[in-house]
């Protein structure tokens, strides 16, 4: 399971991992984990005693600075085990959270502080040669989030069940295979037409799809 550090906090990170450890279950990634560099080095130690796993970062803004300077402060505030940690690609509309903006970016980013990227497919599907962006990345890759989205929609966060939307999730899925990724991919499903639907239901139907596209695209999985 993937679990948001921010409600972890909520509750206190070790009675939250001691009962998601209690149910069997394995963390397999931190997201949601906010701006502070000591809550980043709890959830990653947590990471190292459950075997491994991604801890999902957001850069913070860098509007204040310019982009070398914006990577320069980052590496200041990474766990000392740098490659725990994936840079998540985001949309231009959160600039709020990142100036990583594209994949591309952040994977020019994630070699120079020699971490991990995670990929968010809704963020990064349209790029130009998101292939070779990819396949570049390598085994840099430590993380996947997927999710679908309607071409026209004008909000954001607005995700679709995998196979309702317009993403060739097909297509980019099988670059990620083919750039060597066999780790986890992560459902992330929020926003109002989820909601409308249901969490549950949606979870239902896109677990099934995603099964599908990964079958497809590693038969072995």
């Amino acid at each position: 399971v993937g679990l948001s550090l921010r409600k972890c906090d909520d509750v206190g990170l070790d009675r939250a991992v001691a009962r998601v450890v209690d149910a069997g279950l394995r963390v397999s990634n931190f997201v949601e984990c906010g701006s502070d560099p000591k809550r980043w080095r709890a959830a990653a130690d947590v990471l190292r005693e459950q075997g491994g796993g991604a801890l999902v970062l957001t850069t913070g803004p860098g509007v204040t600075l310019d982009w070398d300077a914006s990577v320069d402060r980052l590496a200041t505030l990474l766990p000392p085990d740098r490659r725990c940690a994936a840079i998540e690609n985001t949309g231009p509309l959160r600039v709020d959270l990142s100036f990583a903006l594209t994949l591309r970016d952040t994977v020019d980013l994630a070699e120079r502080l020699d971490c991990g990227v995670c990929v968010e497919i809704n963020s990064c599907w349209a790029e130009r040669d998101l292939a070779a962006t990819l396949a570049r990345a390598g085994d840099r890759i430590a993380h996947v989030q997927v999710s679908d989205w309607r071409v026209g929609s004008h909000c954001t966060p607005d995700r679709v069940v995998p196979g309702d939307g317009d993403i060739p999730l097909a297509r980019v899925i099988g670059a990620i295979e083919a750039a060597g990724y066999r780790g986890p991919y992560e459902i992330e499903l929020v926003g109002p037409q989820i909601e409308a639907e249901g969490y549950e239901p949606a979870i239902r139907r896109a677990i099934a799809r995603v099964d599908e596209l990964l079958s497809s695209a590693d038969p072995s999985r």
